[in-house]
C-alpha cells in the first residue's frame, strides 16, 4: 500500500501554486502565493494524516512535514 501525501507544487501554466494529492489528476486548490498554498495544504495534511511535501518553484522537493504515521518518529 502506497503512502498518501499532500503536495504543494508550482503551476507553470496558470501561475501561482497548487495543492495535489498523491495519485490525483486534479488540483485540490489553487493559490496566488506559495504561503497560502502551504497553509491550506498543512490543514488538509493534518486532517487526512498524510505527509506534506512542499516543492520549490523548480519542482525539486523542499521541506516535508509528517502528519500521519511517521516511519521515523523523533527519539526522545
Amino acid at each position: 500500500m502506497s503512502k498518501k501525501s499532500t503536495h504543494v507544487v508550482s503551476n507553470s501554466k496558470d501561475g501561482g501554486w497548487d495543492i495535489k494529492q498523491s495519485g490525483a489528476q486534479r488540483s485540490s486548490g489553487h493559490f496566488d502565493t506559495k504561503q497560502e498554498a502551504v497553509n491550506r495544504a498543512r490543514e488538509i495534511s493534518q486532517n487526512q494524516k498524510t505527509e506534506l511535501v512542499i516543492h520549490n518553484k523548480d519542482g525539486k522537493i523542499g521541506p516535508k512535514d509528517s502528519h500521519g504515521n511517521d516511519p521515523f518518529p523523533p527519539k526522545g
